[in-house]
């Protein structure tokens, strides 16, 4: 009993969180004249995405759509309600139906119901003039559009303007907005013409926040973080950042309706940062150490041997790691001096570093292998690192340890042989360098039972040219096979997207939002530029979609393209909702895969 009232409320819970969203249509008049103006309202009870409105029919459209929304909080409980309005005007008489419109609710598409409208004579005179008055058209390039670079810009913002050579600086670009954005794409990277960059990646995403800006409110969000290391002094430009937005602006009214509904223009809009020139001071040469080499920034030095006793021609680690914040990826190994019965080998390079808001910081550790030749006493004498402090601006030299190394007699040299009885010297075994006499007996063949003139020594000798002329005939298909660039890009192109979805997926396992939606447009447009030979120049979705359809990709497979590219574009500036990250990863596959079909 227990458990049957248990699913029976589990059942309850579901059919309650079906139900509560909502999505109805209404029209303020069912009867109405030729000519009579009428209203028609599309609500929901929770946010939605890709409103997909009704063909009217029979009707003429003269404002719409047009959002309003409404929030109301009463003892605790909340309720939202989000209307579309569409204000018409029948051209004939007759009984006409209002096709049902579509939403998607949390990942769930709702279908409002189908409306009645029945027109039977004229609208009365008064209010047909009103109605014409109200259907006058409107003029769009009224828009204001002269003010639009103080209603959304792009600021770069850098944490100082003068430094040394080869000090970090942060820079920082941010949108500053008063109007809606509808998408936004970059058009040019900022040249960075004498700066070592490493761009910051941001896991969470773009979050908003407000900020006042010369006296006025914006919605603020960043855009891009890099962290720059000038390399040689004098007046160094970070170039501008530019971005191309499709921006809301609301239209001004001209009519009685106008000051009633919300009209608004979309328009295309191109930003552009300003430009900013930072000071870049020579390194001071008064003082300079000559064992410095370019370190900038704040450091401490660790060095360590694993061993202090050993053999001869056994191995030991030498370790130098630099730790600290500054121009890490930019530090070469230290120069050491080691005695000569050592033998040095080239250093292993083993990178911990992380590049954050805060600036690159970390640690760069080299390890050196070294191998002692002979027995004795050694001395490791101690590594000097030298790097110039920015806040102090003073060189600070960090000493290393010292390290005594004693080295016993190796196997090698224990049981080397003797030239003679009389005058017993060692012979020193450097590896394999030096081979010893062979004192037993040569084994001896008689003429054909060896390996020449054999059976398999025929063999082996006529596979040589058999082979010779397979691989000619290879290579003379290979070139022909990939001689068409174009076709080896359009072969590629799965792998390539695989490759992209791949590492998305990776993204998401990882929470990584803002790293997801960004290589799920990188496989997308990556693979359609190589599967339908479009240069990176002209990949837009005007160009995607006709190539597409003259390659009798069904209009579903490219609504779900354009859709998914759209949702990736949106994720850059604001959080994507009303669809998980799954469904997009899913939706992106299954598009690449039903063009794969095709193509």
């Amino acid at each position: 009993m227990k458990k049957r009232l248990g699913i029976l409320s589990i059942l309850l819970l579901f059919s309650t969180l079906l139900f509560a969203q909502k999505f109805t249509a209404s029209v303020s008049k069912s009867n109405v004249g030729v000519g009579e103006q009428f209203e028609v309202d599309f609500s929901m009870n929770a946010g939605g995405t890709h409103f997909t409105p009704p063909n009217f029919n029979n009707f003429q459209v003269i404002s719409g759509p047009n959002m309003s929304s409404d929030m109301t909080s009463v003892n605790g409980n909340t309720t939202l309600n989000i209307t579309y309005s569409y204000i018409l005007v029948p051209t004939k008489e007759g009984t006409f139906t209002i096709d049902a419109a579509a939403i998607v609710i949390n990942g769930h598409t709702l279908v409002s119901s189908p409306l009645k409208v029945t027109v039977k004579g004229q609208a009365p005179p008064v209010q047909k003039q009103a109605q014409q008055a109200a259907a006058a058209p409107v003029d769009n390039s009224k828009a204001d559009t002269r003010d639009i670079s103080k209603q959304i810009f792009i600021r770069a913002v850098v944490d100082k303007t003068h430094a040394y050579v080869g000090e970090q600086i942060k820079v920082d670009y941010k949108i500053y907005t008063r109007v809606d954005i509808l998408g936004g794409q970059p058009d040019k990277a900022p040249e960075l013409n004498g700066f070592w960059n490493q761009d910051v990646v941001n896991k969470n995403g773009n979050s908003w926040k407000s900020e006042v800006y010369k006296g006025l409110r914006y919605n603020v969000t960043t855009i891009k973080q890099s962290i720059l290391f000038p390399q040689h002094a004098g007046d160094l430009s970070i170039d501008p950042l530019t971005v191309n937005f499709g921006v809301r602006l609301p239209l001004p009214a001209i009519n009685v309706l106008g000051t009633m509904y919300n009209n608004f223009k979309d328009v295309p809009y191109k930003a552009k940062s300003q430009p900013i020139i930072i000071h870049v001071i020579p390194l001071p040469t008064t003082g300079k150490p000559v064992d410095f080499t370019g370190a900038v920034g704040s450091f401490s030095l660790y060095t360590d041997a694993d061993k202090k006793e050993l053999k001869a021609n056994e191995t030991l680690n030498y370790t130098v790691e630099i730790s600290g914040t500054g121009n890490l990826n930019l530090i070469d190994a230290p120069k050491i001096n080691l005695p000569a019965d050592l033998e040095k080998y080239d250093p292993k390079t083993t990178d911990r570093i992380t590049v954050d808001s805060n600036g690159v910081s970390g640690s760069r550790k080299f390890s050196y292998l070294l191998i002692p030749r002979h027995q004795g006493d050694f001395t490791l004498n101690p590594v000097n690192f030298t790097y110039f402090n920015p806040a102090s601006k003073k060189y600070i030299t960090l000493p290393g340890k010292a390290f005594r190394i004693k080295v016993n007699k190796g196997d090698a040299q224990a049981n080397a042989p003797a030239f003679n009885s009389s005058d017993q010297q060692d012979i020193k075994l450097l590896g394999n360098d030096i081979r010893y006499i062979k004192t037993t007996a040569a084994d001896l063949y008689k003429d054909g039972e060896g390996f020449y003139n054999s059976a398999m020594y025929y063999i082996l000798l006529l596979l040589g040219p058999i082979l010779f002329a397979a691989a000619l005939f290879y290579r003379k298909w290979n070139r022909q096979y990939n001689s068409d660039l174009v076709k080896v890009k359009s072969r590629g192109a799965g792998k390539m997207a695989a490759k992209h979805l791949a590492n998305a997926q990776k993204e998401l396992t990882a929470g990584n939002r803002s790293a997801f939606y960004d290589a799920i447009a990188k496989g997308l447009y990556g693979y359609l530029s190589d599967k339908l030979n479009i240069p990176v120049a002209n990949l837009n979705k005007e160009n995607i979609t006709a190539q597409l359809q003259s390659h009798s990709i069904n209009s579903i497979t490219i609504n779900h393209l354009v859709d998914t590219m759209d949702l990736c574009e949106m994720a850059r500036f604001a959080p994507v909702t009303g669809i998980s990250e799954q469904q997009v990863f899913d939706k992106a596959k299954n598009t690449i895969n039903e063009i794969e079909d095709k193509i």
